[in-house]
């Protein structure tokens, strides 16, 4: 068996496993308001605050004016990223135009050229640990994380080898140029709120 059958093989294993998980989780009285998704194999219910809806909207209404309404961007939407068990529900992921469903309807990791997470209290670690690292070895070109708690966003770009070359800190009430980008808009954060 080579490496490549060795990878298929595993990256088909995690998703059954995720499949499973999933269909018991949406079994599962989750309270409204709350969102769920599989980091690293270990299942995260975090409730969504109405500061992070706030970010996550102007983001998504960026990418709307910028790209008009059919723009292929979703939140909390589950796409399968690399590494054990990563069944990510990103708060913004824009894919791109070409973008088509795999054979079991979701969204292939491959497709996506920007994602947006907002930190949380409950979502901190795994926003600037974990679903970082997936994300770069995903090769996902553009990904931003705004932190209310610091009034910041930073800007990753240039995946390479499981990391970030590049990170860009702003804070909130400037602007993030990103017009050079998979998104090409400038994203002003003035309005974003801070906790």
């Amino acid at each position: 068996m080579t490496v490549l059958d060795d990878r298929i093989e595993m990256a088909d294993a995690n998703t059954k496993r995720l499949d499973e998980w999933f269909e018991r989780l949406e079994r599962m009285p989750v309270p409204e308001g709350f969102r769920v998704e599989i980091v690293g194999g270990n299942v995260h219910m975090t409730p969504q605050r109405d500061t992070q809806w706030l970010i996550i909207r102007r983001i998504v209404r960026a990418l709307e004016d910028r790209s008009g309404r059919d723009v292929r961007v979703f939140s909390d939407v589950r796409i399968d990223f690399p590494g054990h068990e990563n069944g990510f529900c990103p708060d913004v992921a824009k894919l791109s135009d070409s973008a088509k469903k795999d054979d079991e309807g979701r969204w292939r990791y491959e497709d996506v050229e920007f994602v947006a997470e907002v930190i949380s209290e409950g979502t901190a670690a795994n926003d600037y640990g974990p679903k970082k690292r997936a994300y770069a070895v995903a090769e996902v070109p553009l990904h931003v994380i705004a932190d209310p708690y610091q009034g910041r966003c930073h800007i990753f770009r240039h995946p390479k080898g499981g990391d970030y070359i590049t990170e860009t800190t702003v804070p909130f009430g400037d602007d993030l140029d990103l017009t050079d980008t998979a998104v090409g808009l400038t994203l002003t954060t003035d309005d974003f709120p801070r906790d």
